[in-house]
């Protein structure tokens, strides 16, 4: 009898372990399986899910917004926000289209960077060394970015007049070994940023002012450069992803970029680095970026409108949030309200 409570007890604790390890894994490790359950799903609903030229164009597609997400993840890291990410893409899509007809693309480009960048240490400055809130002052940024934009543009959209005289369309349409530049330009910056934020000093200290600002700065660590070199991080992505728009379509709207700050803090946060600062992977950020990419191109191929995205990316930021506050507590629910 004694046994057979035993073995009951003991059958009843596994079940209780196997749900609480199970609940476990799906909180910190929710981000592969739902990707996981997207392919699946988009694969049964369309069998031109899994063509290779459509995984292709996918990646290719989503490579801009994954280059500007990059950049954001060591800012969300470091415990703040950077709403102004899609203002300045425009900014640097315009710049650099208008300064190549003007001055070549070889001083085009530097000279890009260079703005975009300048922007990027102001904003860095007004974040970690007056230690102004980052909300406040990216959300404001968003507008006066866009309004040198306007400004730089007169309110006109930028072309370039030889589109097929220059070299200048190679980062954005050419392949090399039939792989588009472009994702080649993502996979690399992703390698590299990869390989800082997880093996370096630096990104060390991302880690520790993003979990602990107070704890990081008595420990000795300069909390305020950190956080502005995370946007000066962030500015240099952006420049990146405003050259290759540039360069795909020769030609721009003053106002490309405007609402991608909203899909780059979903692909973000969606690849489990926490608004609270102190977790997050750019290889997770990666597969934030390419769930959103794949979950577009459902959509279209299922027959949906493409305005149910904007629904669907609703539910996926509130599926990440959620999951995010999960992997903290360590439990999918809790019973207390």
């Amino acid at each position: 009898m004694t046994s057979r409570r035993e073995s009951a007890s003991g059958g009843k604790g596994t079940g209780r372990f196997s749900l609480a390890g199970a609940g476990q894994v799906l909180a910190k490790q929710g981000i592969l399986v739902a990707f996981a359950l997207f392919m699946i799903g988009f694969t049964i609903a369309n069998e031109r899910f899994l063509d290779p030229d459509n995984i292709m164009g996918v990646v290719r597609s989503s490579a801009i917004l994954g280059v500007m997400a990059l950049g954001v993840t060591f800012v969300v890291i470091s415990g703040h926000l950077d709403l102004s990410v899609g203002s300045m893409m425009s900014f640097a899509t315009i710049v650099v289209l208008d300064l190549h007809d003007k001055i070549g693309p070889a001083l085009a480009i530097p000279t890009m960077y260079g703005m975009v960048l300048c922007l990027g240490a102001f904003i860095g400055f007004l974040v970690g060394y007056l230690k102004l809130n980052s909300l406040i002052v990216t959300l404001g940024m968003l507008s006066a970015i866009h309004g040198l934009t306007l400004t730089y543009s007169g309110g006109k959209n930028m072309d370039i007049a030889d589109k097929e005289g220059t070299w200048f369309s190679v980062f954005g349409q050419s392949d090399i070994m039939g792989i588009p530049v472009t994702i080649l330009i993502f996979a690399l910056l992703a390698s590299f940023l990869g390989i800082v934020l997880a093996k370096t000093p630096f990104g060390r200290k991302v880690y520790a002012v993003g979990g602990n600002g107070t704890a990081a700065t008595f420990s000795g660590i300069r909390r305020a450069r950190v956080v502005f070199c995370c946007y000066l991080i962030s500015a240099s992505c952006v420049a990146t992803a405003g050259l290759i728009q540039a360069s795909r379509s020769l030609g721009s709207q003053n106002t490309v970029g405007q609402g991608l700050e909203l899909e780059v803090l979903a692909a973000v946060i969606l690849g489990g680095a926490s608004l609270l600062g102190g977790s997050g992977t750019i290889f997770k950020t990666v597969i934030g970026v390419l769930i959103l990419g794949f979950i577009q191109n459902g959509l279209l191929l299922v027959g949906l409108q493409f305005y149910v995205q904007y629904v669907v990316t609703w539910i996926i930021i509130i599926l990440a949030v959620w999951l995010d506050i999960a992997a903290k507590r360590g439990k999918l629910w809790s019973p207390i309200a």
